[in-house]
C-alpha cells in the first residue's frame, strides 16, 4: 500500500475516487447485492485495505470484507488483426448487516 495517499483521517479523497473506478452492473453482481455485496472495478495496484477505506469514506458505510479478482484481458480479433483487451481488477465488497449502497445513483 502506498502511504502517501493516507493522512490521519484515512485516504485522501482524490485517491478514494481513483480507487473506485466504476460499479459493476451485471446479473451476477445484482444477485450478490442481495447478500449485502457490491462490486467495483478498481486499479490493478489497489489493495484490499485501500479499497475498504475508500468505500467507507465515500459512502459512509461499514465494510466487513473485501475480496479481489484479477481478470485477464481476452485476445480478440478485429478485422483480421489480433488484439488484447486490458487486464483489470474487480473488488467484491461485503457490507455490514443493515448497510447498503445504491450504485445506480451518482456520488
Amino acid at each position: 500500500m502506498s502511504w502517501k495517499y493516507f493522512d490521519k483521517t484515512g485516504p485522501s479523497s482524490e485517491r478514494a475516487y481513483e480507487v473506485l473506478r466504476a460499479p459493476v452492473i451485471t446479473e451476477k453482481a445484482t444477485l450478490a447485492s442481495e447478500n449485502n455485496q457490491v462490486v467495483f472495478r478498481v486499479p490493478l495496484d489497489a489493495t484490499k485495505t485501500e479499497i475498504k477505506a475508500a468505500v467507507e469514506s465515500l459512502f459512509k458505510v461499514k465494510v466487513e470484507a473485501v475480496n479481489t479478482i484479477r481478470v485477464k484481458g481476452k485476445v480478440k480479433r478485429f478485422r483480421g488483426r489480433l488484439g488484447k483487451r486490458n487486464d483489470y481488477k474487480k473488488a467484491m465488497v461485503r457490507l455490514a448487516e443493515g448497510q447498503s449502497i445504491d450504485v445506480t445513483t451518482g456520488l
